[in-house]
């Protein structure tokens, strides 16, 4: 079994930064990709960003230039640095791996999802 546990989320005011954390723990092969969703009130979940296992990264326009994905390969562990923070980014953020396991003898590649962070931008 995998899971993710985020962290880090919460009350900024417009203009301010915060940070989110996810860590994958459990029976892990391997880790793909591994990136931030979020959802707002009313709105489908929308990818924020995206980091392979390569370093490569990818960001949705509407928060390029101002958010920045990292991941430490070695702890299993994703991050999502947010500066400029608007109140069209508030949501709840998801924290998504694609993680490779064994069960049985066989590898499986799977999507896990975190329970969600809320973040709220807001003077």
């Amino acid at each position: 079994q995998v899971q993710l546990v985020e962290s880090g989320g919460g009350l900024v005011q417009p203009g301010g930064s915060l940070g989110l954390s996810c860590a994958a723990s459990g029976s892990i092969v391997g880790l793909n990709a591994m990136g931030w969703y979020r959802q707002a009130p009313g709105k489908q979940r929308e990818l924020v960003a995206v980091a392979a296992s390569g370093g490569s990264t990818n960001y949705a326009d509407s928060v390029k230039g101002r958010f920045t994905i990292s991941r430490d390969n070695a702890k299993n562990t994703v991050h999502l640095q947010m500066n400029s923070l608007k109140p069209e980014d508030t949501a709840v953020y998801y924290c998504n791996a694609g993680v490779l396991v064994r069960s049985g003898g066989v590898y499986r590649n799977l999507e896990v999802w975190g329970q969600g962070t809320l973040v709220t931008v807001s003077s």
